[in-house]
């Protein structure tokens, strides 16, 4: 009788293993195996991290494997398993490998396809469609859209952490990270110890060394001794953790009625400030978005406020960007003065001061929690929705939304719901933030998260007018690695431009996207569906930037692009473009490592082998 060698590789995550009754079914082209128990005498299957083989028989020739079943019955207690994979070993000799990467709960089951990526229009046994469409089927009952607040993008549809799905839940471990790194922010922003100090005017800046979140390293020790410099100010702008604001001006505003006399001592080639301005010497950072926005009340005893500057900043003959203006609001007059570095010292450092606290609540709301958290739940609900585990899109995208929907989830449970930490830290706490979001909607589009379009909407995309602008340089870099990365695995599973449109799971993704993430949006250029290879490389481009390198570039990542630990694909021509993409982003970091040699205060946040595949890890 036919003999298959069935290997079983359990997750090494915490509390992978169990103790469950374990049985497999085999279906093929020629039948249907029995249920068969997996379960090897005075041997602790399935514990974890074990990779465990059983010899299974069957009664006749299976033909073709097609799926493989797995399910667990209760035997004790209920534990979860986290299958990784299976690999079958037919009684020809042949190997096929099943890809798993998921939790079985309960008495559940899960039904597993060969690891090989398919698209729809693939598929033309009747048993196979069956199971993608069921797959699809499961999958939007378990990932529902809802809205959490009004005019932001829509969510996951879970009040809280344990109402997820199981298979993006947090591990343990990330669970318990998360706690960890919650409590150590609260206990950073000795919210307790020195609330008396947030509630009263301080007396000097001792006071705000004393509540400096202290980090061990070069940027933080530099930044905490020159930040009062000029210098200093302007790099922030283009290298510091919000570095996408600042624009070439091309024109003054009305508004902000900056002259020549205010500003001369300041200019150093002897030409007027319009001058200047027509030299692409001068450069702008508007904060019109705070205007209006609701300061925190949550606290009668503490009264706070928020401004909504605009900032003018020059290029002087060094190539070094430097503040020459600032106005704290929006609207100019004699109660809003416009402030100069000629002014008194401390005058002049209190309107950067205020400048550097209004960058801090965009970046936090806007650059951070929008443009990069929501934005990659949106693509990681819609790829759940629309793209089954065999789709090559899905194998694609996954490991780029990886914890992405648990850690958003755990924010609107304690960071931005009502009493949660923005509202305890935060001046635009109280629900300033919310209106900020709802505000920045309308600016975000497809475009503003092209990487190349978006440096360039601003006109900083030149490197000989502006030489110090590391997060574009390195932003490009990696960039044109994902592009090229993300087009040669679009390459291998569509041969034409035809097969892209025609392919229902993909187009359902995109436009999934767009009615639900963008709420339907036209002006937000997001692309209701994709018509070519070229269009679908830049589509995944973005995606995959956003979760990762944006990210990382706002957020000070750690580690992991283009490393897989779970191998969904398991062709030779993908696997080879994963290794030729991590050996292009060696590359990078070598040349990020070689320039930061020779810099006092480097820039290394958007270094691959510090960038995050997801926002969450």
């Amino acid at each position: 009788m036919p003999s298959y060698t069935v290997t079983v590789a359990t997750g090494s995550q915490w509390f992978a293993g169990t103790d469950d009754y374990i049985y497999l079914s085999l279906l093929g082209s020629a039948g249907c195996s029995e249920k068969h128990l997996l379960d090897k005498p005075f041997y602790n299957d399935f514990e974890r991290g074990a990779v465990d083989s059983y010899d299974v028989t069957v009664d006749e020739e299976l033909g073709e494997i097609q799926l493989v079943k797995i399910e667990k019955r209760k035997y004790w207690l209920h534990d979860d398993w986290y299958l990784k994979y299976i690999t079958l070993k037919t009684p020809h000799g042949d190997y096929i490998e099943f890809p798993c990467y998921r939790w079985i709960t309960g008495d559940g089951e899960v039904v597993l396809r060969d690891g090989r990526a398919k698209l729809a229009r693939d598929d033309q046994i009747h048993i196979l469609k069956q199971h993608r469409r069921k797959e699809l089927e499961t999958r939007q009952k378990q990932y529902r859209w809802m809205e959490w607040s009004p005019g932001f993008p829509l969510s996951i549809d879970a009040k809280c952490h344990k109402d997820l799905p199981r298979d993006i839940q947090f591990d343990s471990e990330k669970g318990v990270d998360f706690v960890l790194n919650y409590s150590k922010a609260m206990e950073n922003l000795f919210i307790n110890r020195f609330m008396h100090m947030f509630q009263s005017s301080w007396n000097d800046f001792a006071d705000f060394e004393k509540i400096f979140v202290k980090i061990s390293n070069t940027i933080s020790e530099r930044v905490m001794n020159h930040w009062q410099e000029d210098l200093m100010f302007g790099y922030q702008f283009l290298n510091g953790c919000n570095p996408v604001l600042i624009r070439r001006c091309t024109e003054l505003p009305e508004k902000f009625p900056v002259t020549t006399e205010m500003v001369e001592c300041s200019l150093e080639r002897q030409l007027s400030l319009e001058q200047e301005v027509q030299q692409g010497n001068i450069f702008i950072v508007d904060f019109e978005l705070l205007d209006g926005i609701d300061a925190n009340k949550t606290d009668p005893c503490t009264l706070q406020f928020l401004a909504a500057p605009i900032c003018l900043l020059y290029k002087n003959l060094a190539n070094k960007i430097v503040p020459i203006a600032i106005q704290l609001s929006q609207i100019p007059g004699d109660e809003n003065p416009i402030f100069l570095p000629s002014d008194a010292k401390y005058d002049w450092l209190l309107a950067k001061i205020w400048v550097r606290s209004s960058d801090f609540h965009v970046h936090q709301t806007i650059t951070h929690l929008l443009r990069t958290h929501l934005v990659s739940e949106v693509f990681g609900i819609a790829m759940y929705r629309q793209l089954p585990a065999v789709h090559p899109i899905f194998k694609l995208l996954v490991a780029h939304v990886r914890y992405t929907i648990a850690i958003n989830t755990k924010a609107r449970e304690q960071l931005i719901c009502e009493c949660g930490l923005f509202d305890k830290a935060n001046a635009t706490g109280g629900g300033g933030h919310v209106q900020m979001v709802q505000r920045a909607m309308k600016d975000l589009t497809y475009a503003s998260l092209c990487f190349p379009e978006a440096i360039k909407a601003r006109g900083m995309e030149s490197k000989e007018d502006i030489p110090y602008y590391f997060y574009r340089d390195d932003g490009l870099l990696v960039w044109e690695a994902i592009r090229m990365f993300t087009a040669e695995v679009v390459g291998i599973y569509y041969e034409s431009d035809q097969v892209v449109e025609e392919d229902p799971e993909l187009q359902d993704f995109v436009n999934d996207v767009y009615v639900y993430g963008m709420r339907g949006r036209k002006s937000s250029g997001f692309p209701k569906s994709v018509k070519s290879r070229e269009q679908l490389s830049e589509y995944l481009t973005v995606v995959i930037f956003t979760a990762s390198a944006q990210h990382a570039a706002v957020n000070f990542g750690q580690l992991f692009l283009g490393m897989y630990p779970e191998e969904h694909f398991i062709e030779k021509p993908v696997k080879e473009a994963i290794a030729r993409f991590r050996k292009n982003l060696e590359a990078i970091v070598s040349v990020i490592a070689e320039r930061n040699k020779k810099k006092q205060l480097p820039y290394y946040y958007l270094s691959p082998d510090r960038i995050p595949n997801s926002v969450a890890i």
